[in-house]
């Protein structure tokens, strides 16, 4: 199975507040914050959730196609993806532009105060999904995720155009999206990714309620932080499966790209749904206990040894199969 993982392509510049932002904003003041938060560190990292989503499912082995643009600085973490088995062919490359950035602080409670310099993710919406596909011999699924805006609308109606099965994943831009933008991405998704918070956001822009959207959409899928994720289809019971135990926890940047990436490799292994979301929930949990959101290291051992007390025998022999 194909899957090509489109959307932004980062660097993260992380930092540590050892407070919490709350002790520090003024309940009738918050219309002229103005606010400056000394940090314990600062980590610089690969991130941009299209390149997250893509190395995860490189450690998983299923060989995804990343899509994206990323600036002249990018010969090195370039390199760093082919080595962890992402296919970087089909990332356009700015003549002018520095690949994009993230910088977010994370305080004691793990809220998180960010801002993104788009940068050469500006060129993405020059990038045409039929040469993607060309190239590859086929595109069986197109993860849309977090991108320009542009870009975004236009991989999605490529993708309805050219009847490719895809997957909606709104993400950081949720914020910035009207209703009638937010409309037009999920219309005939395979897939609909969100967290609690923007499934809501999704709904109060939109105007639409859960039902009309289940109806608009194949599947459903919603993280629910500490409480795992549920998958909804139309007619069908709910799915729900809860998280590995923690050994740690480190910090939450990337968590829900690592979900969507076992959950994508558990798609392009052919496994149930239930399975699927079982390997996202294990790979969110490794990314939360270290710092940095490709940072992890997937020993094949330690993963199934983990995956099978938290999701039993049966379901270990399942994955074990796929993950060589």
């Amino acid at each position: 199975m194909r899957i090509a993982v489109t959307g932004s392509i980062a660097t993260d510049h992380l930092m540590t507040f050892p407070g919490r932002f709350a002790d520090q904003l003024v309940a009738d003041q918050l219309h002229t914050v103005s606010l400056s938060f000394l940090v314990d560190n600062l980590d610089v990292r690969r991130g941009g959730v299209a390149a997250n989503i893509a190395f995860g499912m490189g450690q998983l082995g299923t060989r995804p196609i990343l899509v994206g643009a990323a600036g002249f600085d990018f010969d090195e973490y370039r390199s760093w993806l082919d080595r962890h088995g992402v296919d970087t062919d089909s990332v356009r490359i700015s003549d002018t532009l520095h690949t994009a950035r993230f910088v977010c602080t994370t305080d004691a409670d793990h809220n998180q105060i960010g801002s993104f310099y788009t940068g050469a993710m500006s060129e993405a919406r020059l990038i045409e999904l039929k040469t993607v596909a060309d190239r590859v011999g086929g595109l069986d699924l197109v993860l849309i995720g977090a991108d320009d805006p542009e870009a975004m609308l236009r991989h999605t109606e490529e993708c309805r155009s050219r009847s490719i099965p895809f997957a909606a994943d709104f993400s950081q831009q949720i914020a910035r999206m009207e209703g009638e933008e937010i409309r037009i991405l999920l219309e005939g998704a395979t897939y609909l990714f969100s967290n609690e918070y923007e499934k809501g956001l999704i709904q109060t822009k939109t105007g639409l309620t859960d039902e009309e959207i289940l109806a608009k959409v194949g599947h459903r899928v919603t993280t629910l932080g500490s409480r795992g994720v549920r998958i909804e289809r139309v007619g069908e019971d709910p799915i729900e499966v809860g998280c590995a135990e923690e050994e740690q926890k480190a910090d939450p940047t990337g968590v829900g790209d690592a979900f969507r990436a076992g959950f994508l490799s558990g798609l392009a292994w052919g496994v149930p749904l239930e399975r699927a979301a079982q390997v996202g929930c294990m790979l969110a949990t490794l990314v939360i206990e270290t710092v940095g959101t490709q940072e992890y290291q997937l020993r094949r051992g330690h993963f199934m040894e983990r995956f099978v007390k938290a999701y039993g025998d049966e379901a270990g022999e399942e994955v074990r199969t796929h993950l060589r």
